[in-house]
């Protein structure tokens, strides 16, 4: 498949892409106005804003495979974009719980970090992106170098599975939806793993044919 940014101005792209990423705040807040929020309005908002967060983590997840798979390269620019919507949604729904299920109160969120399980998984995944977040410039790039960047950035396995524990802990009767979350990400992950393994042969089968070869012509 032939890159697409050969033929199309990847620049153009960026701010109807931007919009879509706000299309879900957008679709719930219309869903507000119309008055159709539930009986309990905080938690729908609370459990919708947390669903797109896992959203946006399983999209950005999927861009290096779907770029190597396609042959896409444009597709890395618009990592960091989806990266950071992840993080944004990841704020509303902490900021949602923080606001209305306990008022502020930070013995309160303490004391359920400390108690409820699915409290801690869920913190523990919006804890982790934060460096991701502050580290997401061009200019943190250079200063941390690339490879300490891209390990540091790797946090995000940790914290995408953190956030499927969360939800699956969460939910106290229909488990489908955090199952097929969990689903998605065993494939992204499992996709790296797999790639890792295949890089790491190619490079001690480089290496033996490497010194094979200067024995021979030594």
């Amino acid at each position: 498949m032939k890159d697409l940014s050969r033929h199309v101005n990847m620049r153009w792209l960026k701010p109807p892409i931007f919009l879509a990423c706000l299309g879900p705040l957008a679709h719930l807040a219309w869903i507000a106005f119309h008055g159709g929020l539930g009986a309990n309005p905080t938690e729908f908002i609370r459990n919708s804003l947390g669903t797109w967060t896992l959203v946006f983590l399983c999209i950005t997840l999927a861009i290096t495979p779907s770029r190597r798979l396609l042959g896409q390269n444009w597709l890395i620019r618009f990592r960091r974009m989806l990266g950071l919507f992840a993080f944004f949604y990841a704020s509303l729904h902490l900021i949602t719980y923080v606001v209305f299920d306990t008022g502020f109160d930070s013995s309160a969120i303490l004391k359920d970090i400390y108690k409820r399980p699915f409290i801690t998984a869920g913190f523990t995944a919006f804890v982790l992106l934060v460096p991701l977040a502050l580290t997401s410039t061009s200019g943190m790039i250079r200063r941390l170098g690339g490879r300490r960047w891209q390990r540091l950035h790797q946090l995000i396995y940790i914290s995408v599975i953190a956030g499927v524990i969360h939800y699956y802990w969460l939910v106290k009767s229909d488990e489908t939806v955090p199952l097929r979350f969990a689903a998605v990400v065993a494939v992204l992950l499992g996709y790296r793993a797999i790639h890792y393994a295949l890089q790491r042969r190619e490079k001690a089968a480089a290496a033996k044919r490497s010194a094979r070869e200067s024995v021979l012509s030594a």
